[in-house]
């Protein structure tokens, strides 16, 4: 690890967390509540988009910022082809079930079972958000472990709505301008993400910029639609963190 990364770590007082999975070390940055609330923390998962990590995603996704009283987690990718990098030498997310041998799907089981020991998460308030490759292995991770999700948000990334999942309320963020992940393609996605969650055709505004679908599975989906291209936008991490706080899971 580099100084930088490292004094990024310590200003945001995160816990720099080593896990072995199999025969591969992982790592992670681990944020614990900085504020006490009644009863178990909730427990959140940022993934960064290719070519990033850790650091720069607490950076700039601020979720335990927001959320003072969750347990979040930035996990770190390990080398993986990508559209603008074929050889693989940046750090991302694996796209499907089985590719890279799942070695990120066993690392999120792996991450996820170590913070229900160490930190006794309310299961009912798991979530996950992930930008551009972050953003696809978050809905991988809705389509792959169905039963673990209360709300998901993704950002920048497309993907089609999974036939054996369970609904699951999203929140969905996407740039107009967006060439990386292109804008027509996440529209494909959020139609087909309402389709599957059984919501309303027309929207109302849940907040500014934001337009909910509610359901009838109860799972609404919200669009925040913004006028920027493929960065990550500002006003993200607060309506994400909102949205959050508004779901847990019945069961």
């Amino acid at each position: 690890m580099d100084l930088i990364t490292l004094a990024v770590l310590c200003i945001l007082q995160g816990e720099k967390t080593e896990f072995t999975v199999g025969e591969t070390k992982r790592e992670a940055m681990v944020c614990t509540p900085s504020k006490k609330s009644d009863g178990a923390p909730p427990l959140v998962f940022a993934f960064h988009g290719h070519g990033g990590s850790m650091g720069n995603a607490a950076k700039s996704f601020r979720i335990h910022e927001e959320w003072p009283e969750a347990v979040v987690v930035y996990p770190q990718g390990l080398p993986t082809p990508g559209k603008t990098d074929p050889e693989g030498k940046k750090p991302g997310w694996q796209k499907s079930p089985g590719d890279q041998e799942d070695r990120d799907l066993k690392f999120f089981d792996a991450v996820l079972a170590s913070m229900k020991e160490k930190h006794k998460i309310d299961e009912k308030r798991i979530y996950a958000t992930g930008h551009s490759n972050g953003g696809g292995f978050t809905y991988l991770l809705w389509a792959t472990r169905t039963d673990v999700f209360a709300a998901i948000a993704p950002s920048a990334a497309g993907a089609r709505a999974p036939k054996e999942a369970k609904p699951c309320p999203t929140l969905h963020v996407a740039g107009e301008k967006d060439e990386v992940v292109p804008f027509e393609n996440q529209k494909k996605t959020i139609e087909g993400l309402k389709t599957f969650n059984g919501c309303d055709g027309e929207g109302k505004e849940w907040a500014k910029g934001c337009t909910i679908y509610a359901s009838t599975k109860n799972a609404p989906v919200v669009t925040f639609i913004h006028g920027g291209d493929h960065k990550y936008p500002k006003e993200a991490p607060a309506l994400i963190v909102k949205f959050f706080k508004e779901h847990a899971r019945e069961k």
